[in-house]
Formats: structure tokens, C-alpha cells, sequence
């Protein structure tokens, strides 16, 4: 396993579902992301961009894994969710073109700082 570099990134975050035929919303802080599949649209925001009436679970923080990381590589969430699975610290997961985020609830980020630490990564907080 080859050590990673993770960022913690500023602010508290939702991770909302809505109806898979509803518009898409307006969205401005620096990081969301916004799937939509058959059974749903799903996004994860800032706490304070969650759409009214929509259903979410909030108190999220995010970790950003330092990439590119070239699509032939192998591991690299792997090597950032195994030591989370081991301390029983729950995820949801994000990808992007470059690189990965891990979110976990709040309250779970000092073990989870600690259990990525004790792995061998490197944990900048924000």
C-alpha cells in the first residue's frame, strides 16, 4: 500500500436525496456533486445549500485524497477505507476525474483522523 495525502476539507456537509425526476438544483459553494440515476437524484452540499423539503443527512466532513491518480492504479480507496472499516467508522464515497473523497459524519472524524494516521497517510486538517 502506498501512503496517501489526505485534506480535510472546510465546512460541514449533506448528503440529500431527491426524486429522480426533480430539476436539478442551484448549487454554488465549492464542493457538491450531483448524481441522478433510475431510482433518484442524489447530491452532497453544504449544510446550508440542502434543497427545502428534500430529504438529507447531514453532518458530514470531507476528505480529499491528493491524486491524479491514474485509472490504471489499483487500491488507492481501498488503502483509505480499510483502516476507516476497521475502527467501524461509516463512509460515503465520491469520485471525480482526478481523485476521491471519503466523507464521514463529524462526530467519527478524530477516530477516523487517528485510523488513517495509524495507516500510514498523512491527514492535513483544514
Amino acid at each position: 500500500m502506498t501512503p496517501q495525502t489526505l485534506s480535510v476539507l472546510p465546512g460541514r456537509y449533506a448528503v440529500v436525496q431527491l426524486p429522480p425526476d426533480a430539476p436539478l438544483p442551484p448549487l454554488a459553494g465549492a464542493f457538491w456533486s450531483l448524481t441522478r440515476t433510475a431510482d433518484e437524484l442524489s447530491l452532497v452540499c453544504a449544510e446550508a445549500e440542502v434543497p427545502p423539503g428534500s430529504t438529507a443527512a447531514d453532518g458530514w466532513v470531507a476528505f480529499k485524497l491528493h491524486g491524479p491518480f491514474p485509472f490504471h492504479l489499483t487500491g488507492i480507496l481501498a488503502s483509505v477505507l480499510n483502516p476507516l472499516r476497521d475502527v467501524e467508522v461509516g463512509i460515503f464515497a465520491l469520485s471525480t476525474f482526478d481523485t476521491d473523497y471519503v466523507l464521514v459524519k463529524q462526530a467519527q472524524q478524530p477516530e477516523a483522523t487517528a485510523a488513517l494516521r495509524a495507516a500510514g497517510h498523512t491527514v492535513l486538517e483544514a
